[in-house]
């Protein structure tokens, strides 16, 4: 029994004369009906798919990226699962405009100098996290205090024939504008490799701004 069919016999139930006299039995023939119309609605034989309010978001039409996508080849249709390009994950910063330049060139490098960091400031749980990144991927070279004494330098007992860098008194990383550490540590420079594969965009920027802070607080504590 449709819910149209039990509305209707509902309403010729009502306009009877003999349910309009008599209001328990109308309440009860009306409950007899509901019933019947529950237990009836609950069988296994589906009549009617029923509505849906966003069928796509029930049936989806998307590909998985794992799924089997033998059928689009023989359509001819080369699907590679590939993200579509210039586009970019939700969430996700900004791409590094900036390509890295040719040996022996410094264009790209110098211009790296305007870029500005997207992060303003550090949480406390963001500051931690980015401390947590540096002494992994930078302490081994610049040390835990920044100071270029790392455990491979170790006051000159390590096995590097020269200290790194100094991150808080080196007179030219020390003010080094962020886009510029940017780019050193997406493209490395100098004896320092690239970083790109082990941090992703947002965590090079928290690490840069990690530094960042390091050095404004060197600088206000003389």
């Amino acid at each position: 029994m449709t819910m149209k069919m039990f509305l209707f016999k509902i309403k010729k139930l009502l306009q009877h004369k003999l349910l309009n006299r008599n209001p328990m039995k109308k309440l009860s023939i009306i409950l007899v009906l509901t019933i019947t119309a529950i237990i009836s609605s609950c069988n296994g034989v589906k009549r009617e798919p029923g509505s849906i309010y966003m069928p796509d978001m029930a049936y989806s039409r998307a590909y998985e990226s794992y799924a089997d996508h033998s059928n689009l080849t023989e359509k001819g249709i080369n699907y590679t699962a590939m993200p579509v390009a210039g586009t970019m994950p939700r969430g996700a910063e900004m791409p590094f405009h900036i390509a890295q330049d040719a040996p022996g060139d410094t264009t790209n490098y110098y211009a790296s100098r305007a870029v500005k960091n997207p992060i303003d400031s550090l949480s406390k749980t963001d500051n931690d996290e980015a401390e947590r990144l540096y002494l992994i991927n930078c302490g081994i070279c610049h040390g835990k205090n920044l100071d270029g004494n790392g455990p491979l330098w170790k006051n000159g007992d390590g096995p590097y024939p020269s200290a790194p860098k100094n991150l808080i008194a080196d007179p030219i990383v020390s003010v080094m504008p962020e886009g510029q550490m940017f780019y050193s540590v997406t493209y490395g420079k100098n004896l320092m490799g690239a970083y790109a594969s082990q941090l992703n965009r947002k965590q090079r920027w928290m690490v840069i701004k990690y530094v960042k802070n390091k050095q404004l607080a060197a600088k206000a504590a003389k």
